[in-house]
């Protein structure tokens, strides 16, 4: 101990001594607090043992943690005291990051509206505030759409200011929550339509550290019986039982593996179908960079749940979805996640992980505005539901950078697929199958092979050829569905065929349909509607199986309002507002010779494999 006090003291006292213009002071939660020599006097240790702590040192990453450009950035409206680096805001949150204050223990952070007075700001939770060694990070989450402002504090290790706080401005968004997902009696998840948390939600924070502490009481009994749990996953088991309305949101805070409990290596959530009585489930992360590295989250048996802000990396669950709504979800919405790579699994299709985010026996569902980078196989759409009645999701706004297939693959389901943006993709991009009704609209679609396919008919048995051929066909040789299209856009080296054309696209370049043997009005892969509300005629019908399109789209029974992008403006929003926030802490760009590989990416594999986070602590850990 002696030593080490010698050290530390000579260490300072050089530094003070000599030219140098700071110090810095390594804590042992990871932060670094930096002391300028102009308003040190001197430094004195207390010499008792119990006292002494020796300090930490992080290794010293690979390139030093700084803060992402925010896609909103906000404005500095009070220069106190602490340096303010950067603000913005996203989608019903907002976030600051500044330089850490000499001397602080800790910090508050407070929220209020912009216009309202100072007595109305609110603290945010101590998990919302992390340290990410060269700087510190706070996240308001819950919030309407309108302006706000973020007033940061440093305080003493007694909780008392020692600084002049800073006041930052921002401007918060509201999501676009467009879909077959918000036709029920609630909004899916944790919080109302306005952005803000339900009545009387309970809020859990799930970190590295606390994934298998976290506790709650939950109500277990029709009598108001509450039972204490420990983890997330028994806190959700106990949350099955269904005596416990109040609205649950779990909030993710960093790298998180596998907790000790999971549901075959997945987060199970279960509301046990009509038992269910929650408002509402969301499970959520804050900031840009909530991973669930390792496992999957599975849904069923559930309705009014949400997913949003996480990425999800490297699972390797027994069922092998990223995400996946198994049976029995209604009201669900998936959305600003994003997906890479799980783990191999046993079949030849499986190199790059199982499905990404599959929907299986479900209803009335949304999946909006995620990221897919490379994966194999990305949205299996349907089992063996057997029906074509009631089953009805929506896909937009989904940035599919170089995923191979499943854009969705549709069987049984009505599929409302718009503004979507397909990005390279080496196999294809929508595949309709088994009766399904699919409205294609305002996609863009670049260099994407088989923009749009209907089994055993048009590009799926001819391909490139100019014949039938049956070893051609992608979807197991499953009866077609029904494909309607209006206003997507094709660029770059792609191959299609309308119903009734004259002309076809191959590879980028316009042929005729009877110099390759093609009979439009049989073998074809849509049907080119004349306008957004046409009705797809019941005169065609898929080759195999004879099925037909069920309009479900022009009618105002069952379709929701929307205001669809033009399929360049789809492009744009994808690129900015797709995925975690900001983009999220991983990035990655493909090449040009990606678009037409499916093979494993071996930088981007090892990349994920090797990802370590940069967050070193969250405030009262």
């Amino acid at each position: 101990m002696k030593n080490k006090f010698l050290l530390g003291t000579a260490a300072m006292m050089a530094a003070m001594s000599s030219n140098a213009e700071s110090f810095h002071v390594f804590l042992k939660d990871g932060r670094v607090v930096e002391y300028t020599t102009d308003i040190v006097d001197s430094v004195v240790f207390n010499k008792e043992e119990a006292s002494i702590v020796t300090p930490v040192i992080p290794e010293t990453p690979s390139e030093p943690a700084t803060p992402s450009n925010p896609t909103n950035p906000g404005n500095i409206v009070t220069n106190g005291d602490i340096k303010m680096l950067t603000m913005g805001g996203w989608f019903e949150t907002c976030f600051a990051t500044w330089s850490p204050y000499s001397g602080a223990s800790s910090y508050k952070v407070s929220i209020k509206a912009k216009s309202a007075a100072d007595s109305e700001y609110k603290a945010i939770d101590n998990q919302l505030i992390r340290s990410y060694g060269t700087y510190m990070r706070a996240d308001a989450l819950g919030l309407k759409a309108g302006d706000y402002a973020m007033k940061v504090e440093a305080l003493d290790s007694k909780g008392n200011s020692i600084a002049k706080a800073s006041v930052v401005n921002m401007t918060v968004s509201a999501h676009d929550r467009s879909g077959f997902a918000f036709m029920g009696t609630e909004t899916p998840g944790a919080y109302k339509a306005d952005g803000t948390l339900k009545d009387n939600a309970i809020v859990l924070y799930v970190t590295e550290k606390t994934k298998d502490n976290v506790s709650a009481e939950i109500t277990t009994s029709s009598n108001g019986t509450k039972t204490s749990a420990s983890g997330i996953q028994n806190i959700l088991i106990l949350y099955k039982k269904g005596y416990d309305s109040r609205p649950l949101c779990i909030r993710l805070v960093g790298n998180i593996t596998d907790p000790a409990v999971t549901d075959k290596g997945d987060l199970l959530l279960d509301l046990g179908a009509t038992k269910q009585t929650s408002k509402g489930v969301t499970i959520e992360g804050v900031g840009e960079d909530a991973v669930a590295n390792g496992w999957g989250v599975r849904i069923k048996n559930a309705k009014f749940v949400e997913v949003r802000n996480i990425g999800t990396m490297n699972c390797n669950s027994g069922e092998g979805d990223n995400i996946g709504l198994q049976q029995s979800c209604e009201y669900t919405w998936v959305h600003n996640c994003d997906f890479f790579y799980g783990d191999a699994g046993s079949d030849a299709d499986q190199v790059k992980g199982d499905g990404a985010l599959d929907c299986k026996k479900s209803t009335y569902i949304t999946f909006s505005y995620n990221h897919f980078f490379d994966n194999g196989k990305c949205n299996l759409l349907g089992l063996s539901e057997g029906t074509t009645d009631g089953l009805f999701i929506t896909y937009h706004h989904n940035w599919y950078d170089h995923s191979d297939s499943r854009h969705p693959r549709c069987r049984y389901y009505s599929a409302h697929v718009y503004n979507n943006y397909y990005d390279g993709n080496a196999k294809y991009g929508i595949g309709s199958t088994l009766g399904s009704s699919v409205f294609a609209e305002n996609n863009f679609f670049r260099s994407c092979k088989f923009p749009i396919l209907t089994s055993m008919q048009g590009s799926d048995l001819y391909a490139t050829a100019n014949k039938r051929d049956s070893n051609n066909a992608t979807f197991s040789s499953e009866a077609g569905g029904s494909i309607k299209a209006f206003g997507n856009k094709f660029e770059g080296v792609v191959s299609y065929v309308a119903y009734g054309a004259t002309t076809c696209v191959l590879e980028g370049k316009e042929t005729s349909t009877s110099d390759r043997g093609i009979d439009s009005k049989a073998d074809f892969d849509f049907w080119l509607a004349g306008s957004r509300d046409a009705k797809m005629p019941s005169s065609v019908a898929s080759y195999s199986g004879g099925n037909t399109y069920n309009n479900f789209d022009t009618n105002s029974s069952v379709m929701y309002n929307y205001t669809p992008d033009s399929a360049d403006q789809a492009v744009e929003n994808v690129k900015a507002f797709a995925g975690r926030q900001n983009g999220g802490d991983f990035k990655w760009e493909f090449t040009k010779a990606d678009d037409t590989s499916y093979a494993v990416n071996a930088a981007l594999k090892s990349a994920l494999t090797n990802y370590k986070t940069q967050l070193k602590s969250i405030q009262g850990e």
